[in-house]
C-alpha cells in the first residue's frame, strides 16, 4: 500500500479504518511503504529504545535568555549567602544557626531526592491514554481504552480508588480530561461532537453534555483545558478549529480556524486566561489573544516556528512567557513568546513537516532526524531537548513542579516506555526511568511530592518516588554542573547530611 495519507488515518484519529490497518500491519498481513522512496530514509532507528545523544546540548541562547537566571534563583542556584559554601552539607550546617531554609534552598535540596522507584497503582487491560493530578494533588484521574475514566485519592501517598466513571461516545478511546480550578468537576474528550462534564462528588452517570456543535461529520477534540476562573474550556479538534465552550451560556463561545491539519494541543498561557496557545500537525505553535480574536478572520499575535513535524503537546511555564513543545521530530523546544518567528521561518517548518514521509504511528524513527543538529532557517526557540522517542501516540511533556524544583526541570513520556527528565539549564537527561512494556503516553508530577505518576499503553500506572540512589539515579548532578561547589566531604558527613536534607525536603 502506498502514500497513504497520515492526516486521513491514525490510530486515536480513526477508530474504524486505523484499527483494522493497525491489526493487520502488526499480524503481518499488510506492508506501508512510502511512494516517496528514498534509498536514504530506509534507515530507521530502532523503535525499542530512544536515541543515543553523543553531543552536548547546545545551550548559547538558553544562557542569555531570563529564564536561566529566573530558572537559578528559583531553584537555589543564586542566593545572597556566601558562594564559597552552596553545597547540600553546608546549607544543612547553616540551618543550625538559623534561618530556615529559603523556598530557593529546599528546591535545590529537594533536587537531590528525584524519583526513581516504581510503585504499580493500578493495571488496566487496556492501553491507558490519559493520567493527572489534580491542581491541590487530593486526586488522580485516568482514562483508559476501556472507556472508563478511574478518580483516585492521593491523601498520604496512597492511591485509594475513589470512582469509576463510564465514558460516552468513545470511539478508539477517551482522548483528554482536565480538572475544573475548584477541583469539582472534570471534563473529558471522545470521539464526539460533545465534550462530557462529570462532578467529581455525587452520582457519576450525571454527565452534562457540552455540544461544539462542529460542521465536520466525523469529528473528536484531543486536547481540551479549563480557564483560570472555570467559566471556560478551550479544546484542539481534528478539523483544524480551536473551540471554547462556555459553561455559564451553556453554548459554544467561538469557533477559530487555527491550523491547516489537525490541532493536537492547546493551553492557556497563564492564569488571565487571555493569551491562548495551539499547535499540531502542521507543526508550528500560534499565540492567539482573546481580546482581539475575530471569529470570522482569525490572525494569530504570532507564530512559533522550528520543528520539523508535527507537534504534540504544549506546556506552559505559567509566567505569560516561556513555553515548552514536544514534537514527532524527536524534540522538545523552549520558547520566549516575545520572540515570534518571521515568515520564513514558518515557510521553513510547513517545507519540512511537508518533507518527512514516515508515520510516526506505524514506522520506526528516521536516523536522519535523530542526527538533524542543524536549527531550521528562523528557528526562534532558545533550547531543544533530545533524548526520548515520540512515536504511535500524542506524547506529552511538562516542566516539573515550581514549589519543589522551581521549574528546573523538564519530563515527559516516551514510546520506549521511559520517563525522561531533563535539566532545563544544560539541556541533559537526567534522569531515566525504566519500569513499562509499552509506550508512556501521559506523566504526571504531584504539585507539592518528589512523585511522578506516568502512564503507559501497557495498561499499568506507576508511581515514581525517591527511594536511594540506583544505577541510573543521576541526582549527583548538582556536583557536576555546579562550578562553586565545595569538594566532596567524608561519606560518613554525607551521609548524615543527606539524611538531614531529605528529612528537611519533606517538611
Amino acid at each position: 500500500m502506498g502514500g497513504i495519507n497520515s492526516r486521513n488515518m491514525d490510530i486515536e484519529h480513526d477508530p474504524g479504518l486505523a484499527a483494522v490497518l493497525q491489526y493487520l500491519i502488526r499480524s503481518g498481513q499488510l506492508h506501508i511503504i512510502s511512494s516517496d522512496h528514498d534509498d536514504s530514509d530506509e534507515e530507521y532507528a530502532t523503535n525499542s529504545q530512544p536515541p543515543r545523544i553523543t553531543s552536548l546540548p547546545n545551550t548559547s541562547r538558553l544562557d542569555k535568555s531570563e529564564i536561566s537566571l529566573a530558572t537559578k534563583q528559583a531553584c537555589g542556584f543564586i542566593d545572597n549567602v556566601d558562594k564559597r559554601n552552596l553545597s547540600v552539607t553546608s546549607m544543612i550546617q547553616r540551618r543550625a544557626l538559623g534561618p530556615s531554609f529559603s523556598t530557593g534552598e529546599r528546591c535545590r535540596i529537594s533536587s537531590n531526592f528525584l524519583p526513581n522507584k516504581m510503585h504499580q497503582v493500578d493495571k488496566y487491560s487496556t492501553k491507558a491514554f490519559c493520567g493527572s493530578y489534580s491542581t491541590d494533588g487530593r486526586f488522580f484521574l485516568t482514562a483508559s481504552q476501556d472507556k472508563f475514566l478511574r478518580l483516585y485519592r492521593t491523601h498520604n501517598g496512597d492511591f485509594v480508588q475513589f470512582k469509576t466513571i463510564p465514558a460516552r461516545d468513545v470511539g478508539w478511546s477517551i482522548l483528554d480530561t482536565a480538572f475544573s480550578p475548584d477541583g469539582n468537576y472534570i471534563v473529558y474528550s471522545s470521539w464526539s461532537e460533545c465534550l462530557y462534564l462529570c462532578p467529581v462528588y455525587g452520582d457519576s452517570s450525571a454527565q452534562e453534555s457540552l455540544s461544539l456543535c462542529p460542521e465536520n461529520r466525523r469529528f473528536c477534540v484531543f486536547s481540551l483545558v479549563f480557564s483560570s476562573d472555570g467559566r471556560e474550556i478551550l479544546g484542539g479538534a481534528n478539523d483544524g478549529y480551536l473551540y471554547v465552550y462556555d459553561r455559564e451560556c451553556h453554548q459554544r463561545a467561538f469557533r477559530i480556524e487555527g491550523h491547516d491539519n489537525d490541532v493536537n494541543t492547546v493551553a492557556f498561557a497563564d492564569n488571565t486566561s487571555q493569551i491562548l496557545y495551539s499547535a499540531g500537525d502542521d507543526g508550528l505553535c500560534k499565540v492567539w489573544d482573546r481580546r482581539t480574536l475575530n471569529e470570522s478572520d482569525p490572525h494569530p499575535v504570532g507564530v512559533l516556528a522550528g520543528h520539523m513535524d508535527g507537534i504534540t503537546y504544549i506546556d506552559p511555564r505559567g509566567d505569560g512567557r516561556y513555553l515548552i513543545t514536544n514534537s514527532k521530530d524527536q524534540t522538545i523546544k523552549l520558547w520566549d513568546v516575545r520572540a515570534f518567528s518571521d515568515h520564513n521561518g514558518e515557510q521553513n517548518t510547513r517545507k519540512a513537516v511537508a518533507n518527512q514521509n514516515w508515520d510516526y504511528r506505524w514506522q520506526r524513527v528516521p536516523k536522519r532526524l535523530h542526527r538533524a543538529r542543524n536549527m531550521l532557517e528562523g528557528d526562534t526557540s532558545i533550547m531543544t531537548y533530545r533524548g526520548h522517542s515520540v512515536l504511535q501516540t500524542l506524547i506529552r511533556c511538562h516542566f516539573s513542579p515550581s514549589s519543589i524544583t522551581g521549574q528546573r526541570y523538564i519530563y515527559t513520556g516516551c514510546a520506549a516506555g521511559r520517563v525522561i527528565i531533563y535539566d532545563v539549564l544544560t539541556g541533559r537527561i537526567v534522569s531515566s526511568l525504566v519500569g513499562h512494556n509499552g509506550c508512556v503516553r501521559d506523566v504526571s508530577w504531584h504539585p507539592f511530592h518528589q512523585e511522578i505518576v506516568s502512564t503507559s499503553w501497557d495498561g499499568a500506572i506507576v508511581s515514581w518516588r525517591y527511594a536511594g540512589k540506583t544505577a541510573l539515579d543521576n541526582s549527583g548532578l548538582e556536583e557536576k554542573t555546579d562550578a562553586e561547589s565545595p569538594p566532596r566531604t567524608l561519606r560518613r558527613s554525607q551521609r548524615i547530611a543527606a539524611q538531614r536534607a531529605k528529612h528537611a525536603a519533606a517538611c
